[in-house]
């Protein structure tokens, strides 16, 4: 392959906007958003998943108002939209970035930690623009002891002189959501109602400066820092910024297109996208009525997986970015809240056994509301672990967007289950790959059976046939081999789980299946098992029967398997 030296390399793990530019890495133009967030307000807040592009686009915009970044604008930003349409605000601010990621420890010396780390920030601030002020501007700042007072100097100069400023805030909410997931709401109210050091930190930010933009994962912060969230305008929701963070398709494709011309790597382009989708695709954050034309790809992701073709000319073994498995940590912090029970666990069963659920996302909510399941379902909603599907009957579908995150959900179930009764998944491992290779069907199903007898021995948390389909396809997502596609619809019906092959990494699979789950309390008599069996039958001839079946089977023998549960035991298995 011809690989032109010259070429852009991709940008994958990093967020810096000058370092991108000045490095020439491949970048995704987001620029023509500066335009419409300058109309949208003053003061504005928006919320994304983690690992979605928001320290990227940060970074940018402050690359972009930085009036000390002014005689760069034409190496940043001469190729981009604003080069050629720049905005009426374009390098006229002294910018203030935050990024709270980055203050962390014990409860007890988080302020200390806040203020140490405000200190750093305001200092470098001060030294960057002293020469816009009197010339004893810079010491009288380092004259002053407490962080409380050089804050308040920094923000009465701005309007002592008349200087335009900015806030740029990131992960304006990481550390409460620590707090408030390792030490409890009691902890965390304390730092963000009354006098709460985190609440007048907030205060002294409102009123001080022109534009503020904060960009975090959860609204909860916001709303419990703000009195009823009234310091921004929420862009979260709103359609104009739905790809604002994210990649569409076509700007995945273009990715594609680009490396594909330099040599650096030959890809079909269709195909890499149909590999890509059912991993990384899929979110919404708007309610839009054709909302498929309108589902954005996670950014880290798809660099990530193209970032491994071009090293290996392959994808990656991983298909989920073992990075991100830490950010999935946090949020399984978050739903484990020592006080925040509720529904909790309703919710998500629901969603992992249909793979979708009703409700509104509330745009703000404080954290002492985290107990009703329809604040919880947005919770889930601002983590990116369920998205906008569609709309129906004027209530919005929220449903899993992808696989990626279908293993998220399946991962938190598997381990509430191992607290029931440790699950030897060891012993899966081989039984998936004979079912995909050889056929041998049976031995996957009994192992996965009789982990659900032994686990549901204590039935705290699975119990009838909603349940036991959580766990089947918390079980089944173990297998690398398949695509579990549950309530798929096959012939116009809806089989429990259908197992599509995944080609494109193992393009030798000879087998897959369709799999029908029916459930028998115990107490059902034997009459009961039998026409449950014989509808059972009925059904999964039907699903088997159709060209879209065969298409997705893509010339693999396919196998109808029913399998038949009276309690927690096994009581009938057999291939139709």
């Amino acid at each position: 392959m011809n690989q032109n030296r010259a070429y852009k390399r991709l940008p994958y793990g990093v967020s810096d906007y000058p370092q991108i530019k000045r490095e020439n890495l491949y970048l995704v133009d987001k620029t023509s958003y500066l335009q419409r967030m300058e109309d949208a307000g003053h003061f504005l807040f928006l919320i994304r998943p983690r690992r979605f592009g928001k320290s990227m686009f940060l970074s940018m915009m402050e690359a972009y108002y930085d009036i000390e970044q002014q005689a760069e604008f034409g190496t940043l930003f001469g190729d981009t939209y604003v080069g050629t349409y720049p905005t009426g605000l374009q390098n006229e601010f002294q910018v203030l970035r935050l990024d709270f990621s980055k203050p962390g420890g014990i409860a007890e010396e988080l302020e200390n930690k806040v203020n140490g780390y405000l200190d750093i920030v305001y200092s470098n601030f001060v030294k960057k623009y002293a020469k816009y002020y009197p010339d004893d501007y810079e010491g009288r700042f380092f004259r002053l002891t407490s962080t409380s007072d050089r804050i308040n100097y920094v923000h009465e100069a701005f309007h002592q002189y008349d200087i335009k400023s900015y806030l740029i805030v990131d992960e304006y909410d990481n550390f409460t959501n620590n707090v408030l997931s390792q030490h409890g709401e009691a902890v965390y109210h304390a730092m963000t109602h009354a006098e709460g050091f985190y609440r007048e930190l907030f205060k002294k930010f409102k009123g001080s400066f022109d534009r503020i933009l904060m960009m975090g994962v959860s609204p909860v912060t916001m709303d419990d820092v703000t009195s009823g969230y009234n310091i921004a305008t929420a862009l979260t929701l709103e359609k104009k910024f739905n790809e604002m963070l994210g990649f569409s398709e076509e700007e995945v494709r273009g990715i594609i297109r680009y490396y594909n011309a330099q040599g650096v790597f030959s890809l079909d382009e269709d195909e890499a996208i149909r590999a890509m989708k059912p991993w990384y695709d899929g979110y919404c954050f708007s309610e839009f009525k054709d909302v498929e034309h309108h589902h954005v790809f996670n950014p880290d992701m798809v660099l990530y997986y193209l970032k491994s073709y071009q090293m290996n000319g392959e994808p990656p073994v991983e298909l989920v970015d073992p990075n991100t498995k830490t950010d999935y940590a946090k949020l399984d912090r978050v739903v484990r809240l020592d006080k925040i029970d509720g529904d909790r666990k309703g919710v998500l069963l629901e969603v992992a056994d249909r793979g979708f659920t009703y409700g509104r996302v509330k745009r703000s909510f404080p954290a002492d509301q985290l107990t009703d399941p329809n604040m919880f379902k947005s919770l889930l909603f601002y983590y990116g672990m369920v998205t906008i599907k569609g709309m129906e009957e004027g209530l919005p579908i929220l449903g899993i967007p992808n696989n990626n995150v279908r293993e998220q959900y399946f991962n938190y179930l598997l381990v509430e289950y191992n607290k029931i009764c440790p699950i030897q998944i060891g012993d899966l491992s081989d039984t998936f790959r004979f079912a995909a290779y050889r056929g041998h069907w049976r031995s996957m199903m009994e192992c996965i059976c009789r982990q659900y007898h032994d686990t549901t021995s204590v039935r705290s948390l699975i119990e009838g046939e909603r349940n036991l389909q959580g766990f089947m396809n918390a079980m089944l997502t173990l297998n690398p081999y398949y695509l579990v596609c549950p309530e798929v619809e096959l012939n116009h019906g809806y089989c429990d789980f259908f197992l599509m092959p995944d080609m494109l990494r193992y393009p030798d699979i000879l087998h897959s299946y369709i799999i029908e789950l029916k459930y028998l309390p115990k107490t059902a008599s034997d009459e009961k098992a039998d026409l449950q069996w014989e509808k059972a039958v009925k059904q999964i001839r039907g699903y088997g029967q159709g060209d879209v079946v065969r298409q997705m089977t893509d010339g693999t023998a396919l196998h109808l398997i029913v399998a038949q549960i009276k309690g927690y035991d096994l009581l009938r298995l057999e291939e139709v």
